[in-house]
Formats: C-alpha cells, sequence, structure tokens
C-alpha cells in the first residue's frame, strides 16, 4: 500500500487514524503490519502507542497539542515489542527462556533507565497487543523443514490417497497412566496446603488409542509393555472395526517401524497404510490430547488405592470420551493440531 503523509490528514481523519491503528495493535496485531496496512511508517505507529500510554484515548486527538510528555518513545516502544516478540531472556544472556513482567521490568531499567512497576509494565504489554501465554515446549532436535514438509506435502498427499480409496485419516499414541500422578487443586484455608491421603504403592496402565476428526476414538488397556505383538493386536481390532481402508498416522516409536509391524501391514493388502510424523513432534498428534484429557481429567483428580481401580477409571473415562464426539474433534481445533481437521 502507498505510504500517506498523516501530516497532511485532518485533524478528525488523522484522530480516527490514530484510534484505529492503536486499537489494532491492542487486539494483536504486530505494529509493523498495523503500520503497513494503514500506509504509515512503523515509527509512526509505535509514536501513537507511547501517546496513548501517557494519556489514554484522548491524547491521540489530533487537535490537542502538548501534555505530558511521555516516559517512552517511539524508539523505546518498539525496542520492547521487538524484544518480547522476537526472542527469550537467554539471547540477553539471562538463564530462563520464559519472560515475566518483573524480569522485563529489570531488562527496561538497566537499557533505558526507566523503573516500572510489575503492574505498570503488564498494562504496557497489553498496549502492545501481548498477552501471558502458556508456551508450546518443543524439543530442540525437532526439524522445521520436516514438519513444514509434513504440513504442506506429506499429510495433504495422505488425504488425498485416503479420499481415492475411500478411506479414513486416523491418528494414534500410546500412554501410559501412573497411580501417583496427580492434577487439579483444591480449596483450603490461606497458608494450610491440604493433604489428601491415598496409597504409596506405584503401579501403572499403558493404553493405546486412536481418533479421527469425525470424533470417533478406539482404545486398547494394556497391562504391561507396549511391543509390536501388543501393537498388531490394536491394529487388528481398528482396521476390523473400520469397515474401510485406514490411513494411521503414528510417531516414530521402534514398535511402530519393526519388522513385524511393517509385515502385518503389508498382509492387509491394502486395508492399513502406515505413517508417521516428524521426529519429535507429538504436539501435531490430536491422539495426543486424549492422554492430556484423561490425565488432567480423569485419573489425575482422584486417590487411587489399586490396579483394579485405576484400569477401572481409565476404562471407564475413555468409554465416556467415546460418547463425548464432540469433545474428540475437539482436538483437532489446538493451534498445531488444525492442520488435520
Amino acid at each position: 500500500m502507498k505510504r500517506q503523509d498523516a501530516r497532511k490528514l485532518t485533524h478528525d481523519k488523522l484522530t480516527e487514524l490514530r484510534r484505529r491503528a492503536v486499537t489494532a495493535v491492542q487486539n494483536g496485531e504486530s505494529p509493523e503490519d498495523v503500520a503497513r496496512i494503514l500506509g504509515v511508517n512503523r515509527v509512526t505507529v509505535y509514536g501513537w502507542l507511547a501517546l496513548y500510554r501517557s494519556g489514554g484515548w484522548g491524547r491521540l486527538d489530533a487537535k490537542k497539542r502538548g501534555g505530558r510528555p511521555a516516559k517512552l518513545d517511539s524508539k523505546a516502544m518498539q525496542w520492547i515489542y521487538k524484544t518480547v516478540t522476537m526472542g527469550n531472556p537467554r539471547q540477553m544472556k539471562m538463564p530462563f527462556v520464559l519472560w515475566s513482567s518483573k524480569l522485563l521490568a529489570s531488562v527496561i531499567e538497566k537499557k533505558l533507565g526507566l523503573k516500572l512497576s510489575k503492574a505498570s509494565v503488564c498494562r504496557l504489554l497489553h498496549q502492545l497487543g501481548l498477552s501471558p501465554q502458556r508456551p508450546l515446549w518443543r524439543a530442540y532436535q525437532r526439524d522445521p523443514e520436516a514438519v513444514e514438509h509434513w504440513l504442506k506435502q506429506e499429510y495433504p498427499a495422505i488425504c488425498a490417497a485416503a479420499r481415492k480409496a475411500g478411506g479414513e485419516v486416523w491418528f494414534s499414541d500410546e500412554a501410559g497412566v501412573r497411580s501417583d500422578a496427580h492434577s487439579g487443586t483444591t480449596w483450603a484455608p490461606k497458608g494450610q496446603t491440604p493433604i489428601v491421603s491415598t496409597t504409596g504403592a506405584r503401579f501403572g496402565l499403558n493404553v493405546i488409542s486412536a481418533v479421527n476428526r469425525r470424533g470417533a476414538l478406539r482404545f486398547m488397556c494394556v497391562e504391561g509393555k507396549v511391543n509390536a505383538d501388543i501393537f498388531i493386536e490394536f491394529l487388528k481390532r481398528l482396521v476390523a472395526g473400520a469397515g474401510h481402508p485406514v490411513f494411521l498416522v503414528v510417531d516414530g516409536h521402534p514398535t511402530h517401524k519393526a519388522v513385524k509391524t511393517r509385515k502385518f501391514v503389508e498382509s492387509l493388502n491394502g486395508k492399513l497404510h502406515l505413517f508417521f510424523l516428524p521426529g519429535y513432534s507429538p504436539d501435531l498428534n490430536p491422539d495426543e490430547l486424549v492422554w492430556n484429557n484423561l490425565k488432567n481429567q480423569g485419573t489425575g483428580k482422584c486417590a487411587i488405592t489399586g490396579p483394579d481401580q485405576l484400569k477401572k477409571l481409565v476404562v471407564g473415562h475413555l468409554r465416556s470420551m467415546q460418547k463425548n464426539e464432540e469433545l474428540v474433534r475437539s482436538f483437532y481445533q489446538t493451534p498445531t493440531t488444525k492442520y488435520a481437521a
């Protein structure tokens, strides 16, 4: 878009332009994108953000002049935005990887000589369109190019092959559920940590499951280690219940790539096709969210007293999930799994 000279606009139009820009940034648009869309210099947008911070919406009125000078000018606002969005504290030789308001306040004081309270830093970040979020932790061994190739080429090709064969794409994964893994909170008097009595013994149960984007869920409990034979038994059940070719996506676990598994798949003559996710990319598998739900909403909130009770809880929760197709479909709506919906 051709840039426009904001100085040549009428006061009313300039005021409206300023408010549009600030509102867009507060709604999550980057200042650079807002500047490009509105056809103004990006430093100008940061200057408007500085005006807003120094006096609210009234300071954006182009008819008004003067007023309290902003403690943070356009260059400072730009530096803060880029510092938070384009890196993490480790790049500033700090041992942390997450930005906290307290940490950022110390960086601002050191870099800009301006001391801000925690509340002021939080307000500043919100004004820049930023919000506190739980980050996605990913293995450093992950190959971004392999993930990009999966998203843009491999997975679309799998879907096309499934449509042509009249089949359906499923995602599968295994997980272990432990008796001593707990989640959730409870109410108690301040300063008095509540105690829930449970068994000190530790035991677990392995489970295999598979989901598809229609909301179907299949699972099998395993009392012991999941090996190729166990995985093949699950595949038999999955194929028998499908009634059409199954295009199954799994991770690169040795059980999935075992010679015995490969020979079994080949013996089905096209009823089952196996595909592998990029390495270190569990976030791309919607079936991972089955375990998240099971552990956080099911077993994690219970005082488990024995192996039989654990199995009963696991089976009961998974059967409940099977009846809730809308819940299973929601596993395909996270930022990293929506590609498969």
